[in-house]
């Protein structure tokens, strides 16, 4: 276990914060470039003054399997380098380009991690979804890039790995969840004593309130219908088990250096606070905003700038009266496997998560019901081998391990 250390903050290299304060224009690439995030990011960039808008030049793209709208993106900001997930996609991604526009074309890991070293590029948004997005992540860190990191995964896998790698080498992560980037500007931006607790908040998803028997019948369309935020399927189930909160826990850990027991979860279904932080002295700061992913990515791109994010202002004289309330463990247990995991360390996290990752594919497949998801998360933590010490071979050793035996208890049902 850390300690946190606020003077230099856990999530950040010795690299003096005045620095990013010269890091303009900063050449820019998207890592996940056809996801939610991705094309939130390349809103705010589309929505700029032209004078902004060129201390953001855009170097690189990257996707998974979704090339038609990676060739829009493309067609319309021409950077030089793309990359796909299979190298099979690279020739018909090539026909859907523009005439006389011939970027380098890149493929699987290797591509993505090479877009994140890109050496022209200061600022790398990571946004690809899930586990996959590790590889880059690390990438960019070894390569002292400004990280504005939208792939909790990459903490909650491998957060010690990524403090030591940006120490080393200059990098900085700059958090995107909206989660993280409140607390971010609740804390370093306002030169706050060390708090007393940290309080992230939950929607609650579309089955909060809901009774066990009722959620053995809820279907995967039914959970991707969150009630506030517009996210892709995979965060979508996350948000409804409350492992997407599990997750954010874990990330503010690694991020913000406190013990798990000064980080806690509260639901508030309006999703306008989104962010607090309590003190010694029993006060607390918020963080409002409108529900909009727009706001976190222009804060993390620009910081320590502000610009534009696109987002209406925020009413609050005709905003909803805000409520807050205790999460439900009994009918939602992934949240209390995350704290487990958080405490326990080690491999712990990369089990939880790759198991996580199966299940919610499973349900989205029909392989599964609801109730599977944290049914299957908690046998591979009872059942996958643990490893204390993890370098990154290590990590993804214990990633595949865990989702072979996964797909393995799939297959026996």
């Amino acid at each position: 276990m850390f300690k946190s250390d606020w003077k230099t903050p856990a999530y950040i290299s010795p690299l003096p914060l005045e620095k990013l304060h010269d890091f303009f224009p900063r050449g820019l690439v998207i890592l996940g470039s056809t996801g939610s995030i991705g094309r939130s990011a390349l809103a705010v960039l589309e929505a700029l003054e032209p004078e902004q808008s060129r201390q953001f030049p855009l170097k690189a793209l990257a996707a998974g399997k979704n090339i038609e709208l990676l060739a829009r993106q493309a067609n319309r900001h021409r950077p030089g380098l793309l990359a796909v997930q299979e190298e099979h996609l690279i020739a018909p991604l090539r026909r859907l380009l523009a005439d006389g526009y011939h970027p380098e074309i890149l493929a699987g890991q290797a591509g993505y991690a090479r877009l994140a070293r890109l050496e022209e590029a200061q600022l790398v948004l990571s946004a690809q979804v899930g586990a996959a997005g590790l590889r880059a992540t690390l990438a960019a860190a070894r390569a002292g890039k400004i990280v504005a990191l939208a792939n909790k995964e990459s903490l909650v896998l491998a957060g010690g790995l990524i403090r030591a790698i940006c120490a080393e080498n200059g990098a900085v992560v700059l958090p995107v969840d909206s989660e993280h980037n409140a607390l971010f500007q609740l804390l370093m931006e306002r030169l706050c004593p060390e708090p007393a607790k940290l309080l992230i908040t939950a929607s609650g998803g579309p089955f909060r309130g809901l009774t066990r028997a009722e959620l053995q019948h809820v279907t995967p369309e039914a959970a991707l219908k969150h009630p506030n935020w517009s996210m892709g399927a995979k965060i979508s189930i996350d948000s409804a088990t409350l492992m997407n909160k599990g997750l954010e826990v874990i990330e503010a850990h690694q991020l913000y250096g406190l013990p798990p027991d000064q980080i806690d979860v509260t639901v508030h279904k309006q999703s306008i606070a989104h962010s607090l932080v309590c003190f010694r002295d029993g006060s607390y700061l918020a963080q409002l905003g409108t529900p909009d992913m727009r706001m976190p990515i222009a804060h993390a791109l620009a910081w320590p700038r502000k610009i534009p994010s696109g987002v209406p202002v925020l009413s609050l004289n005709s905003a909803p009266d805000l409520s807050f309330e205790s999460p439900d463990p009994v009918n939602f247990p992934c949240l209390q496997y995350a704290y487990e995991v958080m405490r326990k360390g080690g491999g712990y996290p990369v089990i939880l998560n790759a198991a996580n990752e199966i299940a919610v594919e499973a349900f989205l497949n029909r392989r599964i019901g609801f109730l599977g998801i944290p049914e299957m998360i908690l046998a591979a933590l009872n059942a996958v081998p643990e490893q204390a010490a993890l370098s990154e071979q290590a990590i993804l050793e214990l990633d595949r391990k865990t989702r072979r035996w996964c797909l393995d208890r799939l297959a026996k049902m």
